[in-house]
């Protein structure tokens, strides 16, 4: 990623080198615009002196003259006879190769019909001559050039405006996560009284049903507590240290248990944990997000009918870590599978179209791994490989 400032260097660098090859062209255009001009007066001035000489053979000299000078002018030039027989030729791309082009060349005769469509060629019926030009290189210069250069320009419009919204989208990126550290923070004081209220209600819990309703306050808080050190990690560079996935899939296995439906339109909730999981690292406070935000999915797409959500970690090729979450609930439609991990997509009438774009920003972007949705007989299964 660039440094903050760098785009904008780049920007106008690229400014100031379009604006400098531009004036560098417009000068060259004078300049040879200029010495045709001064090959022209020349021109004129030798024949009007042939004219004037009466001594014989000026008048020749000066029109082999004049035909040299238009031939050294760059003009792409092909004479022939006017049943098509090849007289003289010069200026042609091939002749640019260093080697002799005779007239009798086949490639001499093939590109009479590009000069006789940039310009209708001169019969003179008096010689017997068809004389077929192009354009100089100058005015081929002013057809392709200044295209060029609109289309940078207008390149390097598109880039800044990309870079002036990107700067926009950043600043307000900033502007949330401030406001999400802040919530945190805001957070920390009720959650320090509950707490203390809660051991309060430990200490005067006599049943066992208390004591159960306790414990599920305190496993409450715990979640609450997280979800504030979640939002503190908003904004910040992730961590990079050793992640419990094993660790990760019990908690939150073990949390929804004991808050899911057991009565009408039962959910259960199993785990899989498999022995000896490769160490990967990252940040274990934003993985967890992750596998909740896909749990949680899970959970509300049983939502009314009842089903199973199926947590897994197990090993995966070339001592990947998979965790996976699974429901046999209606699954994900064909036509928006392309679309679920699009910030602010959501199939829910209430949802904000943000956890599974989320979660896959988590994933790739702070652990470089990968978050799909993986084909499935029946639901929904999603897949997180870390390495």
């Amino acid at each position: 990623m660039m440094r903050r400032g760098k785009p904008e260097l780049l920007v106008a660098t690229l400014i100031l080198v379009l604006l400098g090859a531009y004036v560098w062209y417009t000068q060259r255009v004078v300049a040879d615009l200029r010495a045709d001009a001064a090959n022209s007066i020349d021109m004129y001035r030798r024949v009007y002196r042939a004219i004037n000489d009466p001594r014989p053979g000026v008048a020749d000299q000066a029109l082999f003259d004049l035909s040299n000078s238009i031939v050294k002018q760059g003009v792409p030039l092909i004479v022939t006879d006017l049943s098509g027989k090849v007289a003289f030729h010069a200026n042609l791309v091939f002749d640019r190769s260093g080697n002799p082009v005779t007239n009798d060349d086949p490639r001499v005769a093939q590109y009479i019909p590009i000069l006789e469509a940039q310009h209708k060629p001169i019969v003179d019926s008096l010689v017997g001559t068809k004389v077929y030009f192009g354009d100089p290189a100058v005015v081929r210069g002013l057809r392709i050039i200044p295209a060029l250069f609109a289309i940078s320009a207008a390149l390097l419009v598109l880039f800044a405006l990309f870079l002036i919204r990107s700067r926009g989208d950043a600043a307000r990126e900033r502007l949330w996560a401030g406001m999400a550290r802040e919530s945190a923070h805001q957070l920390g004081t009720p959650l320090s009284s509950l707490s203390g209220w809660i051991e309060l209600l430990e200490e005067r819990a006599n049943d066992d049903s208390s004591q159960a309703a306790v414990r599920h306050m305190r496993g409450d808080l715990e979640r609450l507590d997280r979800v504030a050190h979640r939002f503190e990690r908003i904004g910040r560079e992730p961590k990079y240290e050793e992640i419990d996935a094993a660790g990760i899939v019990a908690r939150i296995a073990k949390y929804f248990q004991a808050r899911v439906p057991t009565l009408a339109n039962t959910i259960v909730i199993d785990s899989a944990i498999a022995p000896d999981l490769h160490v990967v690292h990252g940040d274990p406070v934003l993985l967890e997000w992750a596998v909740e935000v896909l749990t949680k999915n899970a959970i509300d797409a049983l939502a009314g009918r009842g089903g199973r959500v199926s947590l897994a970690a197990e090993r995966g090729p070339d001592d990947a870590v998979v965790i996976r979450v699974a429901d046999n609930g209606p699954g994900v439609p064909r036509e928006l599978r392309a679309r679920i991990f699009e910030p602010g997509f959501s199939t829910k009438k209430s949802g904000w179209g943000i956890g599974l774009s989320l979660a896959k920003r988590i994933v790739e972007e702070n652990h470089g791994g990968k978050l799909m949705l993986v084909p499935a007989e029946q639901g929904a299964t999603f897949e997180i490989i870390l390495h």
